[in-house]
């Protein structure tokens, strides 16, 4: 078996930091720490280099770095954090585990993950060599990849059994151990605290000059479990393979659901804009490692309580953001929700953002297209529509639907938007065959398809109402020119079923002098019921 541990050194910190609506753990340039009732737990490294180091007095923290934010530990926000990262690890391999924190071995911030079933897929733990597209092959550089939005700082190391991994983890940034061997070696030259019963006996170890893991394997297995008993060499027995090590995986939630609570109040777009950024990758995790898609989900803000008795402030705000496509793209899921967010109102700032989401469509990634298809346009104009719904709302954004109806003016209509139907073809706007059932006019009429005759020539652009023409030796005459027949007769006979009015015309395709070409039509001579003459009724772009 091959194990990797992904050990976050700097969770807790980093974690905090997101709460910030700015600030970074390792990059920001304010000074950033976490402290207890009295003592500073970590620090960021522009608090290290102002002086501020673990185990400092919060007021001697205070006085070194007058600007220093400090925040409070919360082992709830870090298992969440964690857990993302978890998710974002189940899209390599369905064997991910995160140790318990009842573990007296377990490491703390680190899962693990079994992957020699998953090499192959991936072409091998890691490829120096460049693919066709330019990135680096391999699961480890995927790996990296796939948790790189959550900005944490994460250390990498592969090896035969997990308990190695995980304690390797935490003393090198990347390591790999081929075999029990080579992981043997690297253990052997590893300090003893890594061991949970180590850290207990430190002192009594440090005493005795046991500093590495080598040291400690050189003394009489009798006597080290007396002394120490038999947990400090079980564990290490498991990080040697020399003990079965079991490890029970993850399972993922039926539903996503995190929630941020922000350090300061957010008054702005780009400040809920950015603490919603973390949620929407913790969304995407959990929708790769289930190999699904989003449809649906619900931004809840819970806004600052006004302390007065007739205050009328609501307590959250919910947006739901609905996609026609199903996706899992964080940056359109973004753009999605920045729209959604210009057009709201918020009636008090913000201290808390949870994202809930159920209504997902698991289905195949869509594919990476080298020319243009169909489909890939259909999928820009998806998220084109997409946008202008979140923008201007679903009831403002209108297509053209074909109808059942011979009538050039009732062959149409206007519908809301729905930017995952299927695009409507072209021979839906031709002429409706004749056994075309009648239908009242009280009834919807029916959208037309898919129809099984050939497709009619017709102009995009209709004139309402019809346009009477001039005759000249019983011909049509447009802006004092008669016009050039092209094509035609083609009749219709229809619209006596309803109100709308019978239509009994043969329409012709004719030129102008300028080349242009337009639709026109006559009433059938001489036994029409409407209005004798030539009509001008559409343009030809």
């Amino acid at each position: 078996m091959l194990w990797i541990a992904l050990h976050l050194p700097l969770l807790s910190l980093e974690s905090f930091a997101a709460t910030l609506l700015g600030e970074s753990a390792e990059d920001g340039e304010r000074p950033l720490a976490l402290a207890d009732t009295h003592h500073i737990l970590s620090a960021n490294a522009c608090a290290r280099a102002l002086g501020i180091r673990r185990g400092l007095k919060r007021a001697t923290a205070l006085a070194l770095s007058p600007g220093l934010q400090l925040g409070q530990a919360d082992p709830a926000r870090d298992t969440q954090a964690l857990t993302a990262i978890a998710h974002a690890a189940l899209a390599f391999t369905p064997t991910v585990v995160i140790p318990p924190a009842s573990d007296p071995g377990a490491s703390p911030h680190t899962v693990l993950l079994e992957v020699q079933g998953s090499l192959r897929y991936f072409g091998g733990l890691s490829n120096s060599r460049d693919s066709p597209s330019g990135q680096t092959s391999g699961l480890l550089p995927r790996l990296r990849a796939a948790i790189a939005p959550f900005g944490h700082r994460v250390n990498t190391v592969a090896a035969p059994t997990p308990q190695g991994a995980a304690l390797l983890a935490r003393v090198h940034r990347q390591h790999r151990c081929a075999d029990l061997p080579a992981l043997q070696a690297a253990l052997d030259a590893a300090p003893v605290w890594l061991l949970g019963p180590g850290r207990e006996h430190w002192d009594a170890l440090q005493g005795m000059g046991l500093r590495t893991l080598a040291d400690l394997r050189s003394l009489p297995r009798a006597g080290v479990s007396r002394r120490f008993g038999q947990g400090l060499l079980g564990e290490l027995d498991r990080a040697l393979g020399d003990a079965p090590d079991p490890r029970v995986p993850i399972v993922l939630p039926p539903s996503f659901e995190s929630r941020l609570e922000l350090f300061a109040r957010a008054d702005t777009t780009e400040q809920l804009l950015y603490a919603s950024n973390m949620l929407l990758a913790q969304l995407v995790a959990w929708l790769a490692a289930q190999h699904a898609f989003v449809r649906r989900f619900l931004l809840v803000m819970q806004h600052e309580k006004r302390w007065r008795s007739d205050d009328q402030t609501p307590s959250a705000t919910v947006l739901e953001i609905a996609l026609a496509e199903p996706s899992r793209d964080a940056a359109h899921l973004l753009v999605l929700l920045r729209e959604r967010l210009a057009q709201v109102q918020l009636p008090a700032p913000t201290l808390e953002l949870r994202l809930l989401a159920d209504d997902i469509a698991r289905q195949p990634p869509p594919n990476q297209e080298l020319f243009p298809t169909t489909r890939g346009e259909k999928e820009g104009l998806t998220r084109l529509i997409e946008r202008l719904q979140a923008r201007l709302g679903p009831h403002r954004i209108q297509r053209m639907a074909a109808v059942a109806d011979h009538r050039p003016e009732c062959a149409s209509t206007v519908r809301m938007a729905e930017a995952g139907a299927e695009p409507i073809s072209a021979s839906a706007f031709a002429s409706v065959s004749s056994s075309a059932p009648a239908r009242p006019k009280r009834e919807a009429p029916a959208v037309t398809q898919d129809l099984d005759h050939p497709l009619a020539v017709r102009p995009v652009w209709l004139l309402e109402p019809h346009q009477p023409l001039a005759e000249k030796a019983s011909g049509p005459v447009l802006d004092g020119r008669p016009l050039r027949l092209l094509s035609g007769p083609e009749r219709i006979e229809a619209g006596w079923w309803d109100e709308t009015g019978l239509a009994e015309r043969d329409y012709f395709i004719a030129q102008v002098d300028s080349g242009a070409l337009v639709w026109i039509y006559r009433a059938r001579l001489p036994l029409s019921s409407q209005a004798p003459g030539w009509f001008l009724q559409g343009r030809f772009g």
